[in-house]
């Protein structure tokens, strides 16, 4: 098995280890609520990776481009077939983990959902602030 760059999916994976966050409502892109399960169980115990190899998941060190491409492409096939991807989503982005394919995201696609909750925040703080102003104008 290849030894992944960043152990927190191993972490993660394993029962008792590694802290749990709390259950995500929806999905980074707006999906539907988190389905319902045993709250005392922590969301990675579900996780479809556990069976899987790690290395799936975190690329080799000096892995070429379409390797790297087809590795997370396959890897995201086995999250979209996964029912915590949505935790796994929100940990990764809550987290932030830099590393690897989490809930279905390359670590760049976090990024990119990351900068637009941030845009999507500074323009309700810049909404709320000129909604108030107005109201006590």
């Amino acid at each position: 098995m290849l030894q992944p760059s960043h152990q927190s999916l191993q972490v993660a994976a394993v029962p008792g280890v590694g802290a749990s966050p709390a259950r995500a409502q929806s999905s980074a892109w707006g999906g539907a609520p988190a389905r319902d399960r045993d709250d005392d169980a922590p969301w990675h115990t579900e996780a479809v990776c556990r069976r899987d190899e790690a290395g799936l998941f975190f690329a080799p060190s000096k892995e070429p481009t379409a390797a790297r491409l087809s590795r997370e492409e396959a890897a995201k096939r086995v999250c979209a077939r996964c029912p915590v991807m949505v935790e796994c989503r929100e940990h990764a982005l809550l987290q932030p983990e830099p590393y690897g394919v989490w809930g279905g995201l390359t670590a760049a696609e976090r990024r990119v959902v990351l900068a637009r909750r941030r845009r999507r925040d500074l323009e309700l703080k810049k909404t709320t602030h000129a909604t108030g102003i107005a109201a006590a104008g």
